[in-house]
């Protein structure tokens, strides 16, 4: 097992405890998509998290292939909504988040 002291040697710090256990940018997309509860764009949710829009595409269609996102087209644009799963799924995330605060 991996304590705090190795971890503090590695660059973690008390605050990174959530980055540990998940991807940062995945839960985040989740996250964010739960807060707002009408479906996104992948431009806008790329820059709330804080990534690149082709780093998004690629783990929105994961988060698609895991059945937690789905694509709803509206013309030539794609808007991003969460699934009932990933509805769960995000508020697992941030009860975790909370509970490492």
């Amino acid at each position: 097992m991996v304590g705090i002291y190795s971890l503090q040697r590695y660059g973690y710090t008390m605050k990174d405890n959530f980055d540990i256990f998940f991807r940062r940018k995945p839960a985040l997309m989740l996250v964010a998509l739960k807060k707002i509860s009408r479906a996104r764009y992948g431009s806008l949710l790329a820059k709330e998290v804080d990534c690149t829009y082709s780093h998004a595409v690629k783990i929105l269609q994961s988060l698609e292939e895991l059945g937690l996102v789905v694509f709803e087209k509206k013309g030539r644009t794609k808007l991003i909504k969460l699934t009932k799963r990933g509805m769960e799924v995000a508020n697992n995330i941030e009860n975790i988040k909370q509970s490492l605060a």
